[in-house]
């Protein structure tokens, strides 16, 4: 699981860079490496930062006050 859990992580780095490139610059850097927001390949990526969100939810249950 550890090296699922690593992928998970980099997806959501990734994710969370392009929200903040989004909403500093409005610029959708997925989107421009990949040709556009309905750009299939786009689209995987979105799906797979969103389905890292979902796996990541497990993680609260590791953290210790």
């Amino acid at each position: 699981m550890k090296t699922l859990d690593s992928i998970a992580l980099i997806l959501l780095i990734v994710g969370g860079l392009n929200w903040l490139l989004v909403g500093l610059f409005e610029f959708d850097l997925v989107a421009a490496i990949f040709g556009g927001q309905d750009a299939i390949l786009s689209k995987i990526v979105y799906v797979l930062v969103g389905l890292s969100a979902l796996y990541c939810i497990k993680l609260f249950g590791r953290i210790k006050d």
